[in-house]
């Protein structure tokens, strides 16, 4: 739908856009995009997908005419990826992805059970989904081409969240590496940061939010458009 207000335009993995009981529509009111978008009196552009990474950001920004029809209007712009870079990833993230064009269907059945089953038993020992150093790369690209097409428009980038899901062995040592080289790529190019860690971590850790153990409540949603007011306002976004 068309519209001359200023829109937020968001990148993001499902935790943007997900709630207690699982995925919802980019309008529903209750996630953080929106709680942001009305603050403002904007309206939102939602551009994402389950399992994102900041390397699907830069694709999406580049490939998806979407962006390049919310760019001209767009107040600010929020990369609120890095939290699937960080999980831990047995299979390179390529081949994972994979699965789901093998053939026959009985075959794709077969080999996505046997990942289930591998994943949680290897992810303490498995590498991020994304080296760190990728991650900050990929973002300094899509900001960089951003910038280009709109000279100084506003800027937020997140932190990863935390997680407690079994499908995931619960581990996440990968997120201290994804918070280093997005702090230094932030700092580097004054982009500020909401820490969604500091956020949402109370809710997550304590078993309040989706049963997956990854996914937030309604609460966390708030606590993080009340962070990601504050970086916008850092950015230079005036808030009514």
């Amino acid at each position: 739908m068309s519209s001359d207000r200023q829109a937020l335009l968001v990148f993001c993995d499902s935790l943007s856009y997900y709630g207690p009981t699982g995925g919802l529509p980019s309008d529903d009111p209750r996630i953080w995009p929106n709680i942001v978008a009305a603050q403002l009196g904007w309206d939102v552009e939602l551009i994402g997908r389950i399992g994102w990474t900041c390397r699907d950001v830069w694709w999406a920004a580049t490939q998806d005419p979407r962006a390049w029809a919310a760019l001209p209007r767009a107040g600010a712009v929020v990369f609120a990826t890095g939290g699937m870079d960080s999980l831990p990833s047995p299979l390179p993230t390529a081949l994972r992805e994979l699965i789901r064009y093998v053939r026959p269907p009985l075959l794709r059945r077969w080999v996505r059970d046997g990942y289930c089953w591998v994943q949680p038993r290897l992810s303490p020992v498995a590498r991020a989904a994304l080296p760190p150093h990728l991650s900050a790369e990929y973002l300094e690209m899509t900001r960089g081409a951003i910038d280009f097409n709109r000279p100084g428009i506003p800027v937020v980038a997140c932190l990863p969240s935390v997680h407690i899901a079994d499908t995931y062995g619960r581990a996440h040592h990968g997120r201290e590496g994804t918070v280093k080289a997005l702090t230094e790529w932030a700092e580097q190019h004054e982009v500020p940061l909401v820490d969604l860690k500091a956020a949402v971590g109370e809710y997550v850790m304590s078993g309040q939010g989706n049963p997956d153990g990854i996914h937030w409540n309604f609460e966390a949603h708030q606590a993080v458009a009340d962070s990601m007011l504050k970086a916008l306002v850092e950015a230079g976004v005036p808030c009514r």
